[in-house]
Order: structure tokens, then C-alpha cells, then sequence
């Protein structure tokens, strides 16, 4: 009796792991996916990036850029002088999300939507990403501008996102960027801009990235920069978390490309963070 009940228990056992390594066959053969994105974070430091959240996926959105840290400890290296901006992302399908943010760089109101339409995978060799974005400035005021009118507060944004992963640590993005605003002061800013963007990422561990980005400014206006920025990613698994140094401290699409004002060359910069939290 004794023996027959252990040939059938380990019959059973044998049954029951082999079976269990089935399972785990089909699973994997299952779910595996061809696609790898090519950027981790929902932006390249400051820029966005081809990434976008899956299908019903949350993101809350937390940034902060200090002051120049030139002034040094009379501002703090900047930290009494930050903007903020608070957003969510939401994934409505696999392949478009919408988002929405405060800015308190001015008061902006930010709309935006992206949109994947080539992915990476099989025969494409590029990621191509649509974004657009409607800012509203709601820290003009009549007493400046007496014929101000609502739409003059609309700045857009349009972008054409374009990335490549070409290794399991390189990626690089080229951004073709389009920026109008309605109401602009012409001896320093230019009502329509064309700016191209290019930036990438290098990962040096599992958890973290180094990365960078420099957008070209098709102006001839000498007021503001080209905005060049370098940043890291920091994995932590609940979250994206990102450094960011730029020479430009708006977080505004409208912002940072166009109003770029420090100078790296001499130590005109503005250190900061992106905090990504998904639900």
C-alpha cells in the first residue's frame, strides 16, 4: 500500500511540473511581443517622446524647474525661483493619449493629444508619433493689452515625433516642431517658428539613462537661445523619475523651444525634475 501510494504521488508530481512547464511555454509564446519602445519615460528630458501609455493606463505628471543656478545662494541656486507644472495622461486607446496640465510658468493651461502611427516592429525601422498642443496663457491681462481678446491667450503645437531604438541601450528621436502664438511681442519672440529637435537616450544600467536633447531654432532673432538640455532617467519601478539641466526653464511646449534664455557657456542653467507616477 505504502509503495503504491508513492509511485502514484510521484507520478503526480512529475504530471504536475510538467505540466506546469507547458503552461509557462504557452504563456511566454503568448504574450511576447516584437515591440520594444524606444524611450522609457513619456519624454526625452524636456521634449516628449514616441512613448506613450497603454489602453486605459494613468500617469500622473509632477515637474518642477528651478531658477538659474548662476545667482547662487542669494536665490538658493534657484529653488526660490521654480516653476511648477502639475498634468495627467491618460491612455484612451494603445495608440493615442490625451493630457492635460498647470503650468505656473505663465498660468499656462496645456491640451494636448499624442498619437502613434508607424510602429517599430517587422518591416519599419522608426517609431512616427503625432503630437499637438493647445497652451492658454491666462496671466495676461487687460490692463497690459486693452484689446486683448481670449483666443490671443492660444499658443499651438504641432510635432512630428521620429525614433529609432537602435540597440537595447541607444535610442535617438528627431522632432520637426511647428509653434504659433496669437499674441507675441515682436522686437523679442516671432509669431510663427520652425524648430527642429534632435535627442536620444544611453542606457548605463538596467534602471537608468543618461539623456539629452537640442532643438534648432529657424529664426533670426539673437534674443532668445536654442534650447539644449541633458537629463537621467532613474527607473524605480513604480515610477519614472528624470533630472533635468536645460538652459530653458518653461515646461510649456510653446515654452521651452521658443524662450530659451540661459547660456551653458557662461553657467546660465536651470536644474529640475519630471516625475512620472502610473496607475
Amino acid at each position: 500500500m505504502t509503495k503504491t501510494f508513492f509511485i502514484i504521488s510521484l507520478f503526480v508530481s512529475i504530471f504536475t511540473f510538467a505540466q506546469d512547464d507547458l503552461l509557462k511555454e504557452i504563456d511566454t509564446t503568448a504574450v511576447k511581443e516584437t515591440y520594444s519602445p524606444s524611450f522609457k519615460a513619456l519624454q526625452v528630458v524636456t521634449a516628449q517622446s514616441t512613448k506613450l501609455p497603454a489602453k486605459k493606463e494613468f500617469y500622473l505628471d509632477i515637474s518642477h524647474r528651478f531658477g538659474d543656478v548662476s545667482d547662487g545662494f542669494k536665490n538658493f541656486f534657484g529653488l526660490d525661483n521654480a516653476t511648477t507644472k502639475l498634468g495627467v495622461v491618460y491612455g484612451l486607446t494603445d495608440w493615442m493619449s490625451l493630457n492635460f496640465a498647470r503650468h505656473t510658468y505663465q498660468k499656462t493651461y496645456e491640451f494636448g493629444a499624442k498619437y502613434r502611427l508607424i510602429k517599430q516592429e517587422n518591416e519599419s525601422p522608426i517609431d512616427l508619433v503625432g503630437y499637438n498642443v493647445l497652451d492658454i496663457n491666462s496671466e495676461l491681462k487687460k490692463s497690459n493689452f486693452p484689446n486683448l481678446e481670449f483666443a490671443d491667450r492660444f499658443a499651438y503645437v504641432s510635432q512630428v515625433l521620429i525614433s529609432r531604438r537602435f540597440s537595447e541601450n541607444l535610442s535617438l528621436q528627431l522632432t520637426p516642431s511647428y509653434i504659433h502664438k496669437n499674441l507675441i511681442d515682436p522686437s523679442i519672440d516671432t509669431e510663427n517658428l520652425f524648430s527642429t529637435g534632435l535627442g536620444g537616450r544611453y542606457k548605463i544600467s538596467k534602471r537608468v539613462s543618461i539623456n539629452a536633447e537640442y532643438f534648432y531654432n529657424f529664426e533670426d532673432k539673437n534674443f532668445y537661445k536654442n534650447p539644449f538640455s541633458v537629463g537621467m532617467d532613474i527607473d524605480t519601478g513604480g515610477h519614472i523619475f528624470q533630472l533635468v539641466f536645460s538652459n530653458s526653464q518653461a515646461n510649456t511646449e510653446s515654452g521651452y523651444i521658443t524662450n530659451a534664455t540661459g547660456d551653458w557657456l557662461k553657467g546660465h542653467f536651470f536644474f529640475g525634475f519630471n516625475l512620472y507616477r502610473v496607475f
